[in-house]
């Protein structure tokens, strides 16, 4: 595409994850601030079940900038976002056709480490008017743990998947979100009986991408890379090729998939480095939008 100059659109979003603690019961719970700024309602205070209420969310400014191409591997990693204004049109229009088919359902978004599922999450949170909230926070606030890393040392990794199991089954019982889950949500059943509940999308990227993104970064904050030998991509690229062959099956399980391979071949790039955050975020809609046709195709030919 074209560069174009810097712009600014206006989508609306919401902020205030930082207000979220859990009780003592295991529950989630919404500071009255928070729920006023979300305007999400509690319905049954015993089961906790929420509903997003009608109310208007706030607007915010997207800064919209020109050509990408000279943007590094790591920018999904980093959560840079650089777009063309085109780019931009494109995915509010597709939001536009598909946000009334969602009908409020969440979406999740599962994969590997470093596939950029917060930094899409939160683009489509913004285009779409949802919440957006990343279940690794969820958990450190609700532990009390600054990080996950520091969460897998002072206790371990099942400690870590148990509290994550409850955060996504709390969020299972709310409406209009975007959730980016940790690359390892997909190995429990029950997280996908959850996760069922709205509509799951797994960011498919290479491997070899992925390394060359985490070793960009550092490893620090990724538990699951600790204590591998060699440079930050040969251990990366090496223990992200055993997670995968434990999950990848897991991950298949998504209602919709999003190769970035196939992206960048539709779009002739060499590789998936020339994408940009917002067309991986325009592809997810597309396949969003087939996944619920599917569907309700699939349900129509059964009762008929």
């Amino acid at each position: 595409m074209e560069a174009a100059t810097a712009s600014t659109l206006q989508f609306p979003t919401w902020t205030g994850q930082e207000t979220i603690v859990r009780k003592s019961n295991g529950f989630l719970r919404f500071s009255h601030k928070c729920r006023e700024e979300k305007g999400i309602h509690m319905l049954n205070s015993r089961n906790l079940r929420w509903k997003s209420a009608s109310a208007r969310p706030r607007i915010v400014a997207l800064e919209v900038s020109g050509s990408c191409k000279n943007s590094p591997a790591s920018a999904l990693e980093s959560g840079m976002v650089c777009t063309s204004f085109d780019e931009a049109l494109i995915l509010k229009k597709k939001a536009q056709e598909v946000g009334p088919h969602l009908d409020g359902r969440c979406i999740y978004l599962v994969g590997m480490m470093g596939s950029g599922k917060t930094t899409v999450g939160k683009i489509l949170s913004e285009v779409l008017g949802y919440s957006f909230f990343d279940s690794d926070k969820l958990v450190e606030e609700a532990v009390g743990v600054s990080s996950v890393a520091q969460i897998f040392k002072q206790y371990s990794e099942n400690f870590f998947r148990d509290n994550e199991s409850d955060v996504l089954r709390d969020l299972s019982l709310m409406r209009q979100l975007v959730v980016a889950t940790g690359g390892g949500a997909v190995i429990r059943p029950i997280n996908w009986k959850y996760m069922k509940q709205g509509i799951t999308v797994w960011l498919d990227v290479p491997l070899k991408a992925l390394a060359r993104r985490i070793a960009a970064v550092g490893t620090d904050s990724r538990p699951l890379l600790h204590g591998e030998s060699g440079d930050a991509y040969s251990k990366a690229l090496l223990r992200l090729s055993t997670l995968f062959e434990e999950r990848g099956e897991a991950y298949a399980n998504a209602d919709a998939r999003v190769s970035l391979p196939h992206i960048a071949a539709k779009l002739g790039f060499d590789d998936v480095s020339g994408l940009t955050p917002t067309t991986i975020a325009i592809e997810a809609l597309t396949l969003i939008e087939y996944s619920i046709k599917r569907d309700n195709d699939t349900n129509v030919a059964r009762n008929s």
